[in-house]
């Protein structure tokens, strides 16, 4: 009899990961192609005798079918559509060609970055706060969670502080900081830091306590505890950690990088926005999804040669 969590063959999880991704693809072109699923808008063809039609233009259902019926009724002649989606919800393959397109084509003005150069700007934000946050994240996490002292004295603090919305910050890290980049990076410090502490910390408690006795047991001290019983057991489930806290990065780009001087991938997103070229917006949003996830998998890849003694790192 197989059990609920027994564990997947290589090929089972290749299909299974495959399928997680072909799952939504399929509504997505199902609701693109199917006219019938949901289309609620009619692309205008021929505007006919409708004077207000214009021609490539959107219009609701309703509309459309109440003139068509009053140009019918009156023997006039008709205007001619196609069901389509709103603009906000370009096709699949759209999408696809945006994805090339936006790194082969020029920016608008003379003066803007390429979309390129604002993809590797907005990379560089991220993992530049992530390593400040983790310089004094991962140190503090873990003593917290080695000593209770420690702990009581900053974990009542940090509770506190992870509750106030990062963004809420951004006004004075411009007023200290300046209008660049410095702002940008504050913000996804304060939105990663404190519950990094949090999740280090309550990872370094679940070291076996076994470990830490047969420690002391053979004459250890409490420094080289830490140091050699501890931090060296829990190194891979806070590596681990670490990969889940990155994606929380990611999340708070968008948000930093319209304080103070837009830039990066979001001023991309909202000049395309602006614009109404919602295929570019999503082409830039899978961008940063398919970096996120090839980031993870390295990480992956390498938690699993540099951690092979532990059982289960993924």
């Amino acid at each position: 009899m197989a059990y609920v969590a027994s564990e997947l063959g290589a090929r089972q999880k290749i299909l299974l990961g495959f399928g997680s991704f072909l799952i939504p693809i399929l509504i997505w072109c199902a609701v693109s192609y199917l006219p019938f699923i949901w289309h609620p808008q009619v692309q205008i063809t021929q505007s006919g005798s409708v004077p207000f039609f214009q021609v490539s233009s959107l219009v609701d259902k309703a509309v459309f079918y109440a003139e068509a019926q009053n140009a019918v009724n009156q023997d006039i002649t008709p205007p001619q559509g196609k069901l389509v989606n709103p603009i906000y919800l370009p096709a699949p393959h759209e999408v696809a060609i945006a994805l090339v397109t936006a790194f082969t084509t020029p920016p608008a003005q003379a003066d803007a970055p390429w979309f390129h150069q604002s993809l590797w700007h907005s990379i560089k934000i991220v993992f530049t706060a992530f390593f400040l946050s983790s310089l004094i994240g991962i140190p503090l996490g873990i003593l917290c969670g080695f000593s209770n002292t420690i702990s009581q004295l900053t974990e009542p603090f940090v509770e506190f502080f992870r509750y106030l919305p990062a963004p809420a910050f951004g006004a004075l890290a411009v007023a200290i900081l300046g209008i660049n980049d410095a702002p940008k990076i504050a913000i996804i410090v304060i939105g990663t830091l404190f519950q990094q502490v949090l999740i280090i910390a309550n990872t370094t408690r679940m070291v076996d306590k076994g470990l830490i006795e047969a420690g002391f047991t053979l004459g250890t001290n409490k420094l080289k505890s830490l140091f050699y019983v501890v931090i060296p057991a829990a190194l891979p489930d806070i590596y681990r950690d670490l990969r889940v806290l990155l994606g929380w990065a990611w999340t708070y780009l968008i948000v930093s990088e319209l304080i103070g001087t837009t830039s990066g991938i979001t001023w991309f997103i909202t000049q395309q926005a602006r614009y109404q070229n919602f295929d570019n917006v999503y082409a830039a949003i899978l961008i940063i999804g398919i970096i996120g996830l090839l980031c993870d998998v390295i990480l992956m890849k390498l938690g699993q040669r540099l951690f092979k003694w532990k059982i289960g790192v993924k």
